[in-house]
């Protein structure tokens, strides 16, 4: 059954090795079906894949073969909250060694330019503590970061 609501990911042809990856990479994660084309289409033929039904952490997803004509940018992304440092570097090196990019504060980017958010719940409770001073360091060491280490994250919170 097709869920009510599904985020629909628009490839160049790759569909189906995002989602393979995907599924790879994180936990809760599979290739549910992939689908062909039953005709030739503006971006290709008969039998080409067209799309792919995965989950991503648990949420529906399709993979629309759809051609060059669109790109992904960073208006979406995904946010991953790890539980470590092991997960987070895990998660993190995985993306951008598979073909990804850094960015910075935790962002980064797959090879097929989907934004990632590899963000520690250690990081989201620093950042959101209730004393005002530790919130700004912990942020403002954040802000200095590319993958976020949990430690200078921990420290700067303390002060």
């Amino acid at each position: 059954m097709v869920s009510k609501n599904t985020i629909c990911l628009w490839y160049d042809g790759a569909a189906l090795e995002a989602a393979t990856f995907y599924a790879e990479t994180f936990p809760d994660s599979e290739v549910v079906a992939v689908h062909r084309a039953p005709a030739d289409y503006p971006s290709g033929k008969e039998g080409d894949v067209l799309t792919v039904e995965f989950t991503v952490m648990g949420i529906p997803c399709l993979g629309l073969n759809g051609g060059p004509v669109f790109k992904h940018s960073e208006a979406f992304s995904f946010q991953v909250a790890t539980d470590d440092q092991a997960e987070t570097d895990r998660l993190w090196d995985a993306i951008v060694g598979n073909g990804g990019q850094e960015s910075a504060c935790g962002w980064c980017k797959d090879k097929w330019g989907l934004s990632w958010q590899i963000t520690p719940r250690a990081l989201t409770a620093a950042i959101t503590d209730p004393d005002p001073a530790a919130a700004k360091r912990a942020f403002e060491a954040m802000m200095e970061m590319t993958k976020i280490d949990i430690a200078r994250i921990e420290a700067a919170r303390r002060g």
